[in-house]
């Protein structure tokens, strides 16, 4: 053990005697590289700092919040005056007012906002609303999908019970038979459809979504009576300054929104239309910290930026320059490399790696060059980069991809990752 990654492996054995496992949740290396740190001491920008004194340029974006970069200063400078004058009070302050005016002005399909302070927050709060409308118990979802941690929606069942996923259909994303087979089977109970802003699931190819599959939900549920929800968690902002839904020209009755409309300050929010106003203020939902003023005075600094920069056309044309560069320097190494989904959120795959042996190693090439990427996870670009972080983080993957030549033929299956996935999903109550 050199002094350099000593710190980060002295505090996974404080952790594995504290916390459960050493670490849980989507924050987890388990299912990285054993190169990968578990621990971190600051972030500035674009770039990341591990408790060892490494810096990373961070293609993870703390899996998404930050949008405008580590330490904003004036998005946190907002959230620190709040702090300051007291957070949490007794009642909420009147930016709560405030930011539920300024998302329902951005977007379209709103009219009334309500604030927690995560997504699966947000996501359950959806599906409460969309019940209480129609006092109708059966969703439909596309199947590996993910919509949160809460028991109803965990992507693994251990505590869970048969129960707290019933009344679930699941469909296939994009396919528009497979939709309709899932309605048809939910008949007249038909409470909501699920909807992703395009296909996100880990380990596999990403996917915009298909206009005739949208609008095709969108009519369903009107011809139901149910709601539709466009769980926007992961995507919102980063695809559109509206709903990412509006890319294709469809309008939900409900969004979940959360990670990056704070720029990683603790705040999520659901947004419906008028429609589900009433079935939204009967349910109980509520949080000792969903109201704290400073996460909201973060959300309304984060939203002036989207409003008035060019945040998002600059982070489609760095995710462009990354995409063809990389694209090139795969081809010139011999790599066939996937790369789905949108640029600015985009997902690396190799082809002829299925047990992502492949991946594992370039990935760890791409740390050691100081480029902090994702073997199986789509990964974030933020507004904080710059065409020279672009260019650094080709200039590594040239060096990665040399480094995975060399060693293509001696790789052999990653145990730690077919161990981690060999884990039982959690079921399915019906699947078209």
């Amino acid at each position: 053990m050199t002094a350099s990654t000593s710190q980060d492996r002295a505090l996974r054995l404080r952790a594995e005697a504290v916390i459960p496992g050493g670490m849980y949740g989507h924050l987890s290396v388990a299912a990285l590289p054993d190169d990968y740190p578990q621990f971190f001491s600051r972030g500035e920008g674009a770039y990341l700092w591990d408790v060892n004194g490494v810096r990373y340029l961070d293609l993870m974006c703390a899996y998404g919040p930050q949008l405008f970069g580590y330490a904003h200063e004036g998005i946190d400078a907002a959230a620190i005056k709040q702090i300051r004058r007291g957070d949490p009070l007794t009642g909420p302050t009147e930016m709560m007012v405030t930011l539920a005016e300024r998302m329902t002005d951005m977007v379209e399909h709103a009219q009334w906002a309500m604030f927690c302070k995560n997504g699966t927050d947000a996501t359950t709060m959806a599906l409460v609303t969309a019940r209480a409308h129609t006092r109708r118990k059966t969703v439909v979802l596309a199947k590996g999908a993910y919509h949160g941690a809460a028991p109803w929606c965990t992507p693994l069942p251990a505590g869970t019970t048969p129960e707290d996923r019933a009344n679930q259909l699941f469909c296939t994303y994009n396919d528009v038979e497979s939709l309709e087979a899932a309605v048809a089977l939910a008949g007249d109970d038909l409470a909501a459809i699920f909807a992703s802003p395009f296909k996100h699931d880990a380990l596999v190819d990403q996917a915009m979504p298909d206009v005739a599959y949208a609008r095709r939900a969108r009519e369903l549920c009107d011809e139901r009576g149910a709601l539709l929800v466009v769980d926007d968690v992961r995507g919102g902002l980063r695809l559109a300054r509206d709903c990412s839904w509006s890319v294709v020209g469809v309008r939900p009755d409900l969004s979940s929104w959360g990670k990056c409309i704070a720029n990683g300050h603790p705040i999520s929010a659901l947004l419906g239309s008028d429609k589900a106003r009433e079935a939204a203020a009967s349910i109980f939902v509520t949080g000792s910290f969903w109201y704290a003023g400073s996460s909201m005075a973060a959300a309304l600094e984060t939203l002036t930026l989207v409003r008035e920069t060019d945040y998002l056309e600059r982070m489609e044309g760095l995710g462009n320059r990354l995409r063809d560069g990389l694209r090139q320097s795969a081809l010139d190494a011999g790599f066939s490399l996937r790369q789905t989904g949108p640029s600015q959120m985009p997902l690396f795959l190799f082809d002829e790696d299925p047990d992502l042996r492949v991946g594992f190693c370039w990935s760890s090439e791409m740390l050691k060059r100081g480029v902090y990427v994702h073997p199986w996870h789509n990964m974030f670009l933020s507004a904080a980069m710059t065409e020279h972080d672009i260019d650094a983080a080709l200039d590594a993957a040239a060096g990665a991809f040399a480094a995975l030549k060399a060693q293509r033929a001696a790789l052999e299956p990653v145990q730690k990752l077919q161990a981690f996935f060999a884990r039982k999903p959690a079921p399915a109550p019906a699947e078209i």
